[in-house]
This record gives structure tokens, C-alpha cells and sequence, in this order.
């Protein structure tokens, strides 16, 4: 074929070839030239900034997305019914990008089936769906599109309706037989001729990011949300678990006034800062477009219309044509600009407002780091509501707060440090140890597993009934290290799968970020997780070939809910569990500080290794030691024999804080042994005033909110009888603004409970509140401004 210099020249011999119907199809209508229009307008007020001198003698394009490399950061977008203008159709496009290197989006309006594409290319390929009336559908495509060993999946959410298409209603455009969406059920076809009409009899109305949140839940593949143009979508798209978002303005919708997709873009990158990755779509004609879109925040652009241009050329050969042009000209700006590599792109690359960090810098002395040079975990929602929460701690210092799920403080009394310490040092010299070697053991590094196992080991057979030989202890630096090394040590697999219950303790969910472990949710009943449900996705992961290695728990008085199980629902759940191997990770920071006729704890009616137990002295002692525990019994088969799983945790535990604090042993050995090992009796008063400050809670609730005025505004609350924690349930959005605004005007704080969701736009009308750090006029005080803020917003 001629080979083309731009892709405009491409576009001039498509339309000389194209009947003019066909071309008016495939350029769009008024709507669609004026968003190109506007899209080009964006590029041409973006300035390359040329670099001489850089010693750049070679520039590799290649860019690594979602896992796969990709040798240049273009790849296709999606569009429909290529068949319209080649014979080919998909499968030449489908060829031209595999031997171009880059990904084809295919279309759920394609022409061809999708197990046809895929054996036709090596090629990235992800299946871009729209949201669908019928689920069995949407499915049908998603479990299609599995099988066919698809890479991911991209929903176009800015398409609800195609819009007019006056070209084609003066035209009087029909699409010829033969060019059918075939991957759709039969039903689809009727019509099919009218595209407009799919979206008016198919395509969902009124969906929230809900649905988002459950197509990513229902597939192994990663879900990229297409159409987003503000920060606050973005933000609402990670939050649903999308591992990527299209900005992207020229959907069906084609609204006049929306920003150019360029324009979109940097505020769209700073709100998903590095948690997914960004793609743009919409007016990328050049390689010093692509370019300038990776300056501005894109991981890569997605090419549309050109593609066609060039599959009407030459098939194959025009779609490789429209890629070689793009990759030449983005590789000759890279030269042009001193760039060896596309992870060297930043701001600094074009003259346009600074919309980002600081340019990357060479050299042993960079001035600072990007964010998405560290760990994506850094930039999920997760690690950074704690930081919000204090934030506006200290913002409102005079406000009563019941945020805090910290002990209560008049309780500690400085003097009793000493007489620990000194407990503990005459239980140890009454054991033979020497004054030199009570000065190394409190002075100097301890053994990993701690110094106090046979101390511990004692107090939670007399407290729990749990007989477990203090070889299988390990101390730890509070529960929430217990939590890190046993995901790190169960979850070693990339199929490997962490469940929690939905809302969840975020500290879990935070170590799983970190650690990059996929969870999932099985949602609370009052009564713990919902055995029905968690027994089906059990079953479905195991289908999958996927391992849910652990499930974690906080069996009483949990946080952030306060739900209490049953002893029934505790023997009810090791037998859901056992038939997969799930191990429970039983977390029980609260249980001492509850009812002496507490149920058994599952460690306790554990008979088949199936727990591994995790205790904290955090709120049954004081928080500042920073010492837990973790019982971990189960026998591991290693090659020179066979050990305690508390010996393979001792290994990572050495890698992440080398040993807990001796003298902070020390400290809680002291108050173990002055209390007898018994420390549920020496906690006994602080479990009685938790007791009384919930039922003084309760009872304020219902005094401001009685039944028939709780009836009228929408608004309930839970009923634990020990614990920390209440929820409530508000008729309206209790997120961070109106946090803030309670706390301003109201002098009260609380906690949004969607922060303890696994999909943070769940929970958005409860909020959690906790009693542990209150006395009983601040309770008093703040549930009657709460009233008044809760009364007042609904009103």
C-alpha cells in the first residue's frame, strides 16, 4: 500500500473509498465533530518542551500495563461493527495490533466472535462492555470473554443513550445484513439495523457505582471504568475497585460543554493518584499527542476513528499503518524532547500549567519522589481515612468525640509501672536468672518469639480455656503485626484470597493493601458473617481455582459493628470452613471486656488446626506497650521434618521488627503475674463501665429518638451489649463532608462506617460510634448535639 506521512492523509483516502452514508456512520454526527473539535483544539494548546544535549542515543516506547508490556503506549479503542468497512473486520485489526505489539479493545457490538479474535492475535485484548438491562446478558459476555482468554474488561458508563445521530436519521442509515453485534444473544439482532435503538431497548438507566463495584466482583478479570471526566468520579471508580479509568468525553452522550478529554485529564490523574491506571481517549491524531498526554497524568492513550480509517484503506495493513505512524512520530518527540524512556515523561515534558508533581530527576541527589514511584497500597483509600479522621481530631479539639476506639484513661496510674517491672524481675531472678542476664534480656535484643510465651500462655488458659504450649506463642508488637506476618505467611499465591467481614476492621484490609493480597467481603448479619453467603463464595472461589486461605474475624464486640457471635454461629462456621481449608484469623482485642458468660472463643472449639489466634493487651492493659500475641499450633511439614506454624511467623515477624520491646514485655509480664494470670478478673470494673457507658448510650439514642420519630426519619442502631461500638443508621450520606460539617457546627465527631468497607461508596448512610473514651456527661452532651445535627440535616 502507499505509505501515508499523517494520519489525516489516511482519513482522506477512507472517505474517497467509503460510500458516504457509511462515512457519515463512522465519523458521527454534529455532536461528535464538535467534541473532536474540541479534543484537537486541547492538543494544539500543548507545547513540547525540546532538551539538547541529553546523551539520549536510544528511546524504547514500551509501557507496561495492567501486567502485559506493550510496545508503545497506544493502544485501540473500542468500535463497533468493523465489518462495516472491511470484510475482515475485527480479525484484521485484531492481527495488525499483535504485530504492532499494542492491545485492541473489542467492542460488544463486534462483528466477530470473540473466541475468532483472540485466535487471530497474541495481542492484549480487553472486551469493552456497556451497562446492560439484563444481567444474564452482561454475564454471558463476561464469562465469553473469560473463556476467549481476555485480559480485562472496559465499561463504558457515559452511554446510556447513542444520542441523534442526525447524519444518520437524514440518511436514513440502516446497517446491511450480516453486520450484527454476534456475540449478543438473538434477541439483540432484532432492530440491529437501527444502532440507536440497542441503547434505547438494551442499555441500563439510573445504575450507581454499586454496579461497578459488583461487575468487579464477579470477575477474575480487571474492570476499567470508561467516561470519566472529574476528580470525583475517579475517586468513586477506585473506590468500586477499578484497576483503571478512560477519560474519555465522546461516549453516547456527546454533551456540549463537557471538557475536551485533555482537559479532563490531570484532574482525573491527581484524584486516582497512582491506585489505577489512567488511559485517554479523544482527539489523539499524533505521536506529540500521545506525548502530551502521558506528560499531563495518562499511563497511555486509546486511538479510535483512525483505526477505521486505516481498516478501510488496506485491512490489516491500514490499521498497522495508523500504528506505525503513531509510534514513529511519538518516538521522534521522545528524541526531541531528551527522553530515553516513557517512565521519564512528567509535567515538565510540555509548557502547560503545572497539573502534577514535580519532573522526575536523574542523578544521586533527586529533590523528591513521586508517588507512584512507591507502592500503590500508599495511595488506597484505606491508608488514608485514619489520616483524615485524626486530622479532623485535631481540628476540633473542644468537640465530644466519639471517634476514638481507645481505653478509657483514668484508669492508669503511673506508679503501677514500677511494681510490673518489679514483678516481672523477681519472677525471672525466683526462675535463676542472674543480674547480668536480666540486664542483657531487658538491654539488649530478645529472641524473636518473645520472652513472656510461658507467662502468656498461662493467663489465656486460666482467661479462655485455650491450652496451647507456649512454644506455639509468638509476641508480637500489638495484634496489628500478628495481622501483617499471618497474610504474609498464608497468602503466597496471586490466586490466593483474604475474606473479611463487610464493614471490617480497616487495619486487615490496610495490611492486605500493602501486601497486595485481593480480598473479598462476606457481609455481617447480627450474629457474624453470613454463613449462606460465605458458604457460595467459598464454592465459587474454589471453582475458580482460586485459595480463600483465610478468614478474618473479630468474633466479639467487633469493630467497627459491635456484633457479637453466637457460641451456635462460631460451631456453625468452622463447619462452613472446614471442607475448603479457609483457617479463621481470630482476632479478640474487646473479649475481656465483656460479659463474664461470653461464648467460648473459636480457638477454644477449634479441633482441627482450622485457627490461628490473635490477643492484644492494647485495651485490656494499655495500649502504649505495644505487645499481642498470636497462638499458632498447626504443624508445618518441612523437608528436614516438621514444626510449629509459630516458628515459620517467628521468620517474618524477624524481617518486620526483629524482636517486640523486652522491657515492654517485661512490663505486661509484671501485670500478668500480679493479677494471678488471670486478667479477665483484673479487668472485670473496666468491662462493667463499657457495659454501663453503651447502655447509657443506648438509652440517650432512644430518650432524642424514640420509636415513632425513628420510624419517621429512617434512623436505627444496633444493640451489642459489650464492646467499644454502636452503629447507626442515618437517612442521609454521613461521608467526610459531613464530618466535618457536624464537628463545625454541632461540636460533635463520629465516624463514617464506609470507611470500613471493603467498597467505601457501601456504608454511606451509618456511621460508627464508639463509648470507650467518654465519660458519661460527654455521652450525654453529644448524643444531644448529634440529635440536633441528625435532626436538623434531614429536615
Amino acid at each position: 500500500m502507499t505509505a501515508y506521512l499523517t494520519l489525516d492523509d489516511l482519513a482522506a483516502t477512507a472517505r474517497s473509498k467509503l460510500p458516504a452514508e457509511v462515512w457519515d456512520f463512522v465519523e458521527g454526527g454534529a455532536g461528535r465533530e464538535r467534541t473532536l473539535a474540541a479534543n484537537r483544539d486541547a492538543f494544539a494548546r500543548i507545547r513540547l518542551r525540546p532538551r539538547v544535549l541529553t546523551g539520549v542515543s536510544e528511546v524504547d516506547p514500551r509501557v507496561d500495563v495492567l501486567g502485559r508490556a506493550w510496545a508503545a503506549p497506544v493502544g485501540i479503542a473500542p468500535l463497533a461493527y468493523h465489518t462495516l468497512v472491511h470484510p475482515d473486520g475485527e480479525l484484521a485489526t485484531a492481527r495488525a495490533a499483535g504485530a504492532c505489539g499494542v492491545p485492541l479493545v473489542v467492542s460488544t457490538m463486534a462483528g466477530r466472535a470473540f473466541d475468532e479474535i483472540r485466535a487471530e492475535t497474541t495481542a492484549p485484548l480487553w472486551l469493552q462492555l456497556y451497562p446492560l438491562r439484563d444481567p444474564a446478558a452482561t454475564a454471558h459476555l463476561v464469562r465469553t470473554a473469560e473463556r476467549a482468554g481476555f485480559d480485562a474488561l472496559v465499561l463504558t458508563v457515559d452511554a446510556p443513550r447513542l444520542g441523534r445521530r442526525l447524519r444518520d436519521l437524514r440518511n436514513g442509515f440502516r446497517l446491511p445484513d450480516g453486520v450484527v453485534p454476534v456475540n449478543l444473544p438473538a434477541s439483540w439482532r432484532t432492530g440491529a439495523a437501527r444502532p440507536a435503538g440497542h441503547a434505547e431497548s438494551h442499555f441500563a438507566t439510573g445504575l450507581t457505582w454499586d454496579a461497578v463495584a459488583r461487575l468487579c466482583a464477579s470477575t477474575t478479570l480487571p474492570v476499567i471504568v470508561k467516561g470519566v471526566l472529574t476528580a470525583e468520579d475517579a475517586r468513586l471508580a477506585v473506590a468500586a475497585g477499578v484497576a483503571g479509568v478512560v477519560v474519555s468525553n465522546h461516549g453516547g452522550r456527546q454533551l456540549d460543554g463537557a471538557p475536551a478529554s485533555l482537559d479532563a485529564l490531570p484532574e482525573v490523574a491527581r484524584a486516582v493518584d497512582g491506585a489505577a491506571v489512567v488511559l485517554l481517549d479523544g482527539g489523539v491524531r499524533t505521536g506529540a499527542d500521545v506525548l502530551g498526554a502521558l506528560a499531563l497524568g495518562a499511563t497511555a492513550v486509546l486511538v479510535g476513528r483512525p483505526v477505521l480509517h486505516g481498516l478501510a484503506v488496506d485491512g490489516e495493513q491500514g490499521v498497522g499503518e495508523v500504528l506505525r505512524i503513531l509510534t514513529e512520530e511519538f518516538v521522534e518527540s521522545m528524541f526531541l524532547t531528551g527522553l530515553a524512556t516513557v517512565a521519564a515523561i512528567g509535567p515538565a515534558t510540555v509548557t502547560a500549567p503545572a497539573t502534577g508533581p514535580p519532573e522526575r530527576t536523574g542523578g544521586a541527589l533527586p529533590t523528591g519522589l513521586h508517588l507512584t514511584d512507591l507502592h500503590a497500597s500508599l495511595r488506597h483509600p484505606v491508608l488514608r481515612t485514619m489520616t483524615f479522621l485524626n486530622e479532623i481530631v485535631a481540628r476540633y479539639p473542644d468537640a465530644v468525640s466519639f471517634a476514638p476506639g481507645r481505653p478509657f484513661e483514668d484508669g492508669y496510674d503511673l506508679a503501677e509501672l514500677s511494681g510490673h517491672l518489679g514483678a516481672y524481675l523477681e519472677h525471672r531472678q525466683a526462675g535463676g536468672q542472674t543480674g547480668n542476664a536480666l540486664t542483657r534480656e531487658l538491654f539488649q535484643y530478645g529472641p524473636t518469639a518473645g520472652t513472656i510465651r510461658d507467662i502468656v500462655a498461662r493467663t489465656v488458659a486460666q482467661d479462655e480455656g485455650i491450652h496451647v504450649a507456649p512454644e506455639a506463642y509468638v509476641i508480637t508488637v500489638g495484634a496489628q503485626e500478628g495481622l501483617l506476618i499471618i497474610v504474609r505467611a498464608f497468602c503466597a499465591d496471586p490466586d490466593d484470597v483474604l475474606l473479611v467481614p463487610d464493614p471490617c476492621y480497616t487495619g486487615v484490609t490496610g495490611v492486605a493493601s500493602l501486601l497486595g493480597v485481593r480480598v473479598e467481603a462476606v457481609p455481617e448479619t447480627t450474629d457474624g458473617p453470613d454463613l449462606a453467603y460465605l458458604d457460595r463464595l467459598l464454592a465459587r472461589l474454589h471453582a475458580e481455582k482460586r485459595r480463600a486461605r483465610l478468614l478474618y474475624l473479630v468474633p466479639d464486640a467487633a469493630n467497627p459493628s459491635g456484633t457479637t457471635m453466637s457460641r451456635h454461629a462460631r460451631e456453625q462456621l468452622l463447619r462452613v470452613l472446614r471442607p475448603y481449608g479457609t483457617v479463621v484469623l481470630e482476632d479478640t482485642p474487646y473479649r475481656l471486656l465483656g460479659p463474664a458468660d461470653r461464648p467460648p472463643t473459636l480457638k477454644a472449639l477449634d479441633r482441627h488446626g482450622q485457627v490461628v489466634h490473635v490477643g492484644s493487651f492494647a485495651k485490656s492493659a494499655f495500649p502504649g506497650a505495644r505487645v499481642g500475641y498470636v497462638i499458632a499450633d498447626q504443624t508445618v511439614y518441612r523437608p528436614d521434618g516438621t514444626g510449629l506454624l509459630a516458628d515459620e511467623l517467628s521468620k517474618i515477624k524477624s524481617m518486620v521488627t526483629v524482636n517486640t520491646s523486652p522491657v515492654s514485655q517485661a512490663l505486661i509480664g509484671g501485670l500478668l503475674l500480679r493479677a494471678g494470670h488471670r486478667l479477665g478478673e483484673a479487668t472485670a470494673p473496666a468491662a462493667r463501665r463499657y457495659s454501663a457507658m453503651m447502655r447509657l448510650l443506648r438509652a440517650e439514642l432512644d430518650r432524642h429518638f424514640p420509636q415513632p420519630v425513628r420510624d419517621r426519619l429512617g434512623i436505627s442502631w444496633n444493640d451489642p451489649d459489650s464492646g467499644f461500638f454502636l452503629s447507626l443508621t442515618v437517612p442521609f450520606v454521613a461521608g467526610d463532608e459531613q464530618l466535618d460539617d457536624c464537628a463545625r457546627r454541632y461540636g460533635v465527631l463520629w465516624t463514617p462506617m464506609s470507611y470500613f468497607h471493603v467498597h467505601p461508596d457501601a456504608g454511606q448512610h451509618a456511621v460508627r460510634l464508639s463509648v470507650s473514651y467518654l465519660t458519661e456527661q460527654e455521652i450525654v452532651d453529644g448524643v444531644g448535639r448529634l440529635a440536633r445535627f441528625i435532626t436538623e440535616t434531614v429536615s
